[in-house]
């Protein structure tokens, strides 16, 4: 990608592309790559950086990105606007015919077919040295010759792993695991959870499991990265009477920020806001966020929550739920912890139909 000129890099991981990102995390300046907020904002730096160099970026996501993606590939890459040459690196999750998680399925069948909308030409990232490379110069050269994004296609396996140094921003001893037990012991029997995508919600599944199986006053939010937050607050305003506690994580909550401003500005008194905050995208390779460096509690009050806590002890987390529990909402409680998770960490073993069905059962007695 050097010798072809493209030397700027900005996206969000992906677990198919997470050895080439920390490949280029190693082998680039920081200023070169940018793990952003989300796609379209990884669009719109590259698109930047071409502005003022005439250089052509590169923008890496997972294939569920780009919906994120569309509207500044549409209203600003697009040849018919500003025509600004992008490469894009698709990791192809839910690639027909090769099992994975429901919430890929649908997105891997329209994968192509939504960039031929876009009018987006497409290569197949070829598994050999020599007939990548030679499929990386030919795409190098249309973007050049048509001005205009142009997409290569990864499939699973791909790329050799490649592992970077652990970095060292350990924002606390606590594990995710540990801390969202200690979150659901302090919550009513009643009271509604609606959790984020990834390991989140495969660990509190995991852990309601343990207690006594039922999982019906939980919401799994399988995909749709960042917007659990938003879809406790459709729940909280129609359920005034129920605590309604969405459990985010740090990468999902930047993500899609202004949902702070939003939730700030309808003031749902029963809505208690949790963000595992662990400075990584754990679920996808372990990549840093700028959780790391940013105050969530000092942005929750500027948006208008009336409380915001912050902890990374495990014996403070039950003072803290109780604070929450008793205070009028919206409310917010940051728990540190550090990256990882079990090697053995299950799945749900319901679909995302039957959670829905069996969540909505519970919300109507």
């Amino acid at each position: 990608m050097i010798r072809e000129g493209i030397d700027f890099f900005a996206g969000i991981p992906d677990s198919l592309l997470k050895s080439f990102c920390a490949y280029i995390t190693e082998h680039t300046d920081s200023g070169k790559h940018i793990i952003a907020a989300n796609e379209g904002g990884a669009i719109a730096l590259a698109c930047g950086y071409h502005l003022a160099t005439d250089k052509i970026g590169l923008v890496y996501m997972q294939n569920s990105g780009q919906g994120n993606a569309a509207n500044p590939l549409i209203s600003l890459a697009d040849p018919e606007v500003y025509s600004i040459p992008i490469l894009l690196l698709i990791g192809w999750r839910g690639e027909p015919g090769k099992k994975d998680e429901p919430q890929h399925v649908k997105q891997g069948k329209i994968t192509l077919s939504f960039l031929d909308t876009l009018n987006i030409p497409y290569k197949i990232l070829p598994d050999t040295n020599d007939r990548a490379r030679q499929c990386l110069e030919q795409a190098s050269k249309l973007m050049k010759d048509i001005s205009a994004p142009v997409a290569l296609i990864v499939k699973r396996g791909i790329f050799e792993p490649y592992q970077t140094e652990e970095y060292d921003d350990c924002l606390s001893g606590l594990t995710r695991e540990a801390a969202i037990k200690e979150v659901v012991n302090n919550i009513g029997e009643l009271d509604i959870i609606v959790s984020t995508t990834g390991k989140t919600s495969r660990e509190l599944y995991e852990y309601r499991d343990t207690l006594d199986g039922d999982h019906s006053k939980d919401f799994l939010t399988v995909g749709s990265m960042g917007h659990a937050s938003q879809i406790a607050l459709g729940i909280a305003l129609a359920k005034p009477q129920r605590q309604t506690f969405v459990i985010d994580g740090d990468g999902a909550v930047i993500m899609h920020m202004g949902a702070f401003a939003i939730i700030g500005s309808q003031r749902p008194t029963n809505l208690k806001h949790i963000i595992i905050n662990n400075g990584s995208h754990d679920s996808v390779g372990g990549q840093p966020t700028a959780g790391v460096s940013i105050s969530f509690t000092a942005i929750a009050k500027a948006c208008g929550y009336k409380i915001a806590l912050e902890t990374q002890d495990l014996g403070e987390i039950s003072q803290k739920m109780e604070i929450l529990r008793t205070s009028q909402g919206p409310a917010l409680l940051v728990i540190k912890v550090r990256k990882g998770a079990r090697v053995d960490l299950g799945r749900p073993k319901t679909s995302p139909k039957e959670n829905k069905a069996s969540f909505m059962r519970s919300l109507s007695d």
